[in-house]
């Protein structure tokens, strides 16, 4: 096991998969990096050095009062990259709330961002207002506060359900799938449940837009109940001009466990494109060929 101290002590755990181009990868509220393992196996096998992240106050990480906003969680992926030992720039990939880190970090740590996928993700603005007017209703983001400090353990089991799909096509995901993200959600605090979610619903990343120089993939799904992507993605493909929309036509906002092999492929074939392809040997070529 990795961690990285993070500047105010804070001890923020990461996996380090593979050898290449490094990658970093950052989950969705309220996972752990767990989230992203397949994709972490298929980029590592395929030349890319996979790095992926606890937030504060998920998984394996530190459970710390304070810190639970993004220029910290910027701050925190780029110690993890120092105490990696990684001075090249990365690629980084985002999930729903770690959209916003990618977007902030590209913001507070300049040049060490090689391209930026944001996937389902909550950039620019979640929240609805006169400038996000198909944002997410604030009477929504407030019950959804007052349904955790009441019962957080009860919240979750519906929440998933609009998250993964099932609460239209049952079949979405596995039982399975819906117990895993339940289990990773557990091992956090409630404080920084709560408090990252104020981070993540409240946080306006339109400034930090200008600072997408890099290549930028956009992937997200047109059901997205989640974070809506008329207030997300399509906003993100109209204000940064080299970025590239995908749509999944009818997918919910879990496309990391819905749409699995197809985001994999996406991800990898526009890093290849992005980066250049590597004439590295995967680690487990005969399972690959």
């Amino acid at each position: 096991m990795a961690y990285a101290t993070a500047a105010d002590g804070a001890q923020i755990y990461y996996k380090d998969w593979g050898k290449g181009r490094p990658a970093v990868l950052m989950h969705g509220w309220p996972l752990t990096g767990d989230t992203f393992d397949e994709m972490g196996i298929a980029l590592s096998e395929n030349g890319y050095r996979c790095i992926i992240i606890d937030r504060r106050g998920f998984g394996r990480s530190d459970k710390t009062w304070q810190g639970n906003d993004y220029d910290s969680y910027a701050d925190d992926v780029a110690a993890i990259l120092d105490d990696a030992g990684i001075d090249e720039p990365a690629a980084l990939i985002g999930f729903s709330m770690g959209g916003g880190e990618v977007a902030r970090f590209q913001s507070r740590h300049k040049g060490r961002t090689s391209a930026a996928i944001l996937i389902s993700s909550v950039v620019p603005h979640v929240a609805k207002s006169d400038e996000n007017p198909n944002g997410v209703p604030q009477d929504t983001l407030q019950d959804i506060t007052q349904a955790l400090k009441s019962d957080h353990q009860g919240f979750f089991p519906g929440f998933f359900e609009e998250f993964f799909g099932v609460d239209e096509n049952k079949d979405a995901v596995s039982d399975g799938v819906q117990r895993g993200a339940f289990q990773q959600t557990m091992q956090a605090s409630i404080h920084n449940i709560l408090a990252s979610a104020d981070a993540w619903a409240t946080t306006n990343f339109l400034p930090d837009l200008k600072n997408f120089d890099r290549p930028t993939l956009v992937i997200h799904g047109t059901k997205d109940k989640t974070v809506p992507i008329d207030a997300t993605a399509r906003v993100v493909a109209d204000k940064v001009k080299q970025a590239k929309l995908i749509e999944y036509d009818g997918s919910p906002h879990a496309v990391f466990a819905t749409d699995k092999e197809r985001l994999i492929d996406d991800v990898k074939n526009f890093l290849d494109d992005a980066l250049g392809e590597h004439s590295a040997i995967p680690l487990h070529s005969a399972e690959t060929a």
